[in-house]
């Protein structure tokens, strides 16, 4: 709609500028016509100048009633405004599907958090989590088959934490402002919300260990694919080499008896 509507008025100026530019030639056309012809006669230089006076005049007045036509249409209406928040959330969502552009996302969100719990109690259990969730992602693609769901629910305890530490922060500023009096429950509360930070943290912790040790055992029993190749790889070079020795041997003796 927005291109509907600029397309509109900039073919408006275009037709106006146009009209204004053939009735100025064809007045300019015109004007020498009418004071060349009756002072040296009517001649075939004077058809030029009354051809060029007449197509001029024509082509001013199609423009004209092409311009009063087109403004006599009504312009497309403005385009609605834009939800900033709307709009915020296509730009993150295309910046997403890009190839490293989730976790690009994922570090500016990181960073956004810490910058907002800067100075709080929140923000040491905050950073544990950012360490602990940057290792679960490198571990997930390899927790596949019973481990599978471990990585939703790691998902699941990470956003809920990072709300907790929000929470946890914004206690502390309310503190800061509280009355003496009132003080005591908010205390009691924020430690309780600290307490179930750092627990929470801990035990994110302990699933990333978990998982970890499930990558780690997962692939220890059998011999990674890479190696098994670069094993074959091997013997057959040294059976090339073997069978090149071997001829090497026949050829000698036979170069030897050649030149004697």
């Amino acid at each position: 709609m927005a291109d509907q509507r600029a397309r509109y008025f900039r073919r408006l100026r275009k037709l106006r500028r146009s009209a204004r530019r053939w009735t100025v030639l064809g007045g300019g056309f015109g004007g020498a016509a009418a004071i060349l012809i009756p002072y040296a006669g009517v001649g075939l230089p004077d058809a030029a100048w009354a051809a060029a006076a007449g197509g001029s005049i024509a082509l001013a007045a199609w423009r004209w009633i092409d311009l009063r036509a087109l403004a006599a249409q009504p312009a497309p209406p403005p385009p609605e405004p834009v939800d900033p928040e709307q709009a915020r959330a296509r730009l993150v969502a295309a910046v997403e599907r890009l190839p490293a552009g989730r976790a690009a996302m994922d570090e500016v969100r990181r960073q956004r958090s810490r910058m907002a719990l800067r100075g709080s109690s929140a923000a040491e259990p905050a950073a544990r989590l950012d360490r602990a969730s940057v290792a679960m992602a490198g571990l997930a693609g390899d927790l596949t088959g019973v481990a599978d769901s471990a990585v939703l629910d790691a998902a699941v305890a990470e956003r809920s934490l990072r709300e907790l530490a929000q929470r946890v922060a914004g206690v502390e500023r309310a503190l800061r402002v509280a009355p003496a009096d009132s003080r005591g429950g908010l205390e009691e509360a924020h430690r309780s919300l600290v307490d179930q930070l750092s627990g929470g943290v801990t035990a994110y912790e302990r699933l990333v260990a978990a998982a970890a040790g499930f990558v780690a055992e997962d692939g220890r029993g059998t011999e990674h694919p890479a190696v098994t190749q670069l094993s074959d790889a091997s013997e057959r070079l040294r059976g090339v080499a073997s069978d090149l020795a071997e001829l090497r041997k026949f050829a000698d003796p036979m170069r030897t008896q050649q030149q004697h």
